[in-house]
């Protein structure tokens, strides 16, 4: 029941008391966003005036964003790399930041193969949760009675490792989870999980999302909303109930948990949890030895509302087939968030995915902006500060953070669709440079060169190279993986490479990817092995000749790298003359090179 509010919310009417306050605190924030963007950058400016990076720019002391902008240069990585390997390696003197960098953040992005290393505070635990604390208050304004049921939320940590000095380096949502914010979080009736914290926590991801999966399905009646991180590990846990059903039937109709389950806090919790439900057991082998799948999500959770999940940039492409599993249930993307910062929220989160806008909260962190041009690729050398971006131009994201990145270049490049009051709402359009993505993977093109390059070498005894070669994100299979088509050209026909060798250069590939993607495929499991399909020659001439029949320059053409165009994948399906995938997994382990 929606309670009327001392102050009135434009947003509208708040659920309860507590999310007056929150709905209140955002109409605050975005109605003086110039004036809390000049705030935070003078309370960063102030408290690191003292850092080694600042004093090079001999600031004097000023906090004021005129000097600021004139003396501090806009940077990437690359720029910041060394200060970053030196902390990581125990140096505690201030160089990026007066307080103490508490961990690392590892970014899904990647420095010479290698995830990048974040810097962050303590504090930053506050910033995020109060960014979480907003969601529900806002999803409440969309979906009524959510306090009557809970959340299936599949939720993994992942593998973490210790720098040279000490410090923690992990994925920011393993350091959320692990956090006291999270584990002893205060109940609140809106957001209550099927998953338990022993089950989220384990670190081995088969026992957790069989665990995870068990207890949804035991309160499948209670389930209002379904959820992951991204579009890919929902449909993850898809195909998991489609492989394992007949082992996740035996437990719930005899009461016992399974004995690859060996976690001794998630068997302790699923001794209370576990009891014998016949009429359970007989419904779920009754719907999962069905063929047809389509919407097995209400058919087992029927009384699900939404489907919590990113499906903004590469994830778009999954939006077919959680529909089809679904039944067309919404698709509510909820925040915008990355390893280097949290910046924002989705006002309307029961939009449809195309129209999906982030509002970027002030308070965050100091953000400003370099024009993009989506013609030509290039980026305007001016910055512009939030509150004075325009409505429908792109730009590529610039922070300045508490933790003590300054002017630092996020990669995302997003498109302007309106303003809530005074602050700016946004459309994820991309991240820079990247060519293939199915799950927290992003491989670039040189990446992706440097693989091919590799795996030609174990061409050459057969006298055969690669000519030409393109590549695409096949989401049709869960889970997801690489294809790459290659065109080859052997001089010798009675010796070309073997089947064998051809797996091997699948492999090849995959060890020349870097460490995100090799994670991916050793300890998550969230891609498959690649494959490169051999296609006839002449297939990319003909490429070229349907590019020009569409009005491209025949001087300026190139090969794309990547494709995804329906009539252009035809084609190449179509000249296909053998298929070949890797048969291990490459070599990948925790800790950095």
């Amino acid at each position: 029941m929606a309670v009327d509010s001392p102050i009135s919310c434009p947003l509208g009417p708040p659920a309860c008391d507590k999310d007056a306050k929150a709905l209140q605190f955002i109409e605050e924030m975005t109605r003086n966003a110039d004036a809390v963007q000049e705030r935070v950058l003078a309370e960063i400016l102030t408290r690191n005036a003292n850092t080694e990076y600042l004093k090079r720019f001999e600031l004097g002391g000023a906090s004021d964003r005129q000097t600021f902008k004139s003396k501090v240069p806009v940077i990437s990585y690359e720029d910041v790399k060394s200060e970053i390997q030196r902390i990581a390696n125990g140096d505690c003197s201030p160089i990026l930041s007066a307080h103490p960098i508490s961990e690392f953040l590892t970014s899904s992005g990647t420095s010479a193969g290698e995830r990048k290393l974040m810097p962050t505070i303590k504090e930053e635990l506050d910033r995020r949760q109060l960014l979480y604390s907003l969601l529900m208050p806002v999803m409440n304004l969309y979906v009524p009675g959510l306090d009557k049921g809970k959340g299936l939320y599949f939720l993994f940590v992942k593998a973490e490792t210790r720098t040279p000095g000490g410090l923690m380096a992990r994925p920011v949502l393993t350091s959320y989870y692990k956090s006291d914010h999270f584990k002893t979080r205060p109940f609140d009736p809106y957001n209550v999980y099927t998953s338990p914290n022993e089950a989220i926590l384990c670190p081995d991801s088969f026992q957790s999302m069989y665990t995870q999966m068990l207890c949804g399905l035991i309160e499948r009646k209670h389930v209002l909303r379904l959820g992951a991180v991204f579009a890919s590990g929902l449909l993850r846990a898809i195909r998991f109930l489609q492989l394992h059903w007949p082992e996740l039937v035996r437990d719930i109709r005899s009461g016992t948990l399974s004995s690859q389950i060996t976690d001794p806090a998630i068997r302790e919790y699923m001794e209370k949890v576990v009891k014998p439900d016949p009429e359970l057991a007989e419904f779920m082998t009754e719907e999962c030895s069905k063929e047809n799948w389509e919407g097995m999500i209400t058919r087992i959770w029927p009384n699900t509302k939404y489907l919590d999940v990113i499906v903004t940039g590469a994830m778009a492409q999954y939006i077919p087939t959680l529909n089809y599993y679904s039944g067309g249930l919404p698709l509510a993307c909820t925040m915008y968030a990355s390893s280097e910062c949290y910046f924002g929220l989705n006002l309307n989160p029961m939009c449809k995915p195309s129209e999906v806008s982030y509002t970027i909260m002030p308070n965050m962190a100091y953000f400003e902006f370099l024009l993009h041009d989506p013609n030509s690729g290039s980026v305007s050398s001016k910055l512009v500060d939030l509150v004075d971006v325009e409505v429908g131009k792109e730009y590529e994201l610039v922070i300045t953070t508490y933790a003590g990145l300054y002017r630092y270049r996020v990669g995302d490049i997003l498109r302007v669709t309106g303003f809530h009051n005074s602050a700016p709402q946004f459309h994820f359009v991309r991240r820079k440079n990247v060519l293939l993505s199915i799950d927290s993977d992003k491989t670039d093109e040189s990446e992706l060169q440097n693989g091919i390059e590799n795996a030609s070498k174990l061409l050459a005894d057969f006298n055969t190279s690669v000519v030409e070669y393109t590549s695409y994100a096949d989401t049709r299979t869960i889970p997801g993986h690489y294809v790459i088509y290659w065109e080859l050209l052997s001089k010798e026909s009675a010796n070309a490479p073997s089947e064998e060798v051809l797996n091997r250069c699948c492999l090849e590939m995959e060890e020349s990817l870097n460490s995100v993607y090799r994670q991916c495929r050793v300890a998550d499991h969230s891609i498959g092995p690649l494959e490169i399909r051999v296609v006839k020659n002449g297939t990319f001439e003909e490429l070229m000749d349907y590019a020009i029949s569409r009005g491209a320059s025949i001087n300026q053409y190139k090969v794309p790298r990547c494709v995804n165009f329906t009539p252009i994948m035809e084609l190449l399906d179509s000249r296909v003359v053998s298929v070949h995938f890797s048969q291990e997994f490459p070599h990948w382990t925790p800790e950095r090179s």
